[in-house]
């Protein structure tokens, strides 16, 4: 009986389509046009991201960093989080006890 070969795929390792999806908002943003890039797409990367975010920073402490220093800029930071303060139905008196809570505490 012949041998057959037997081809295996890759594993993939999770970072291609988060590469994939950053090169292209990197040149829609390098083009002028952050509409390239669906509402609906950019909220399914935001979920994911906000909950793997949150889901560390529960387990492993407030020193799991958002981004790298220098990546965004504070208008950019400000102006999502206010988004996402909004999104969640949040007011500022929520976001301050939440602001200054101990870790471990929900």
């Amino acid at each position: 009986m012949a041998k057959r070969a037997i081809k295996r795929r890759a594993k993939p390792s999770g970072s291609a389509p988060a590469g994939e999806f950053c090169a292209r908002a990197r040149e829609a943003l390098k083009r002028g046009a952050p509409d390239s890039i669906t509402d609906k797409a950019l909220q399914q990367v935001l979920t994911a991201a906000v909950k793997l975010y949150a889901a560390k920073v529960e387990r492993r402490g407030h020193g799991v960093a958002p981004f790298t220093p220098g990546a965004v800029t504070a208008t950019e930071t400000v102006v999502t989080a206010c988004g996402m303060i909004r999104a969640a139905d949040l007011n500022m008196f929520d976001v301050a006890i939440w602001f200054h809570r101990p870790q471990g505490i929900e």
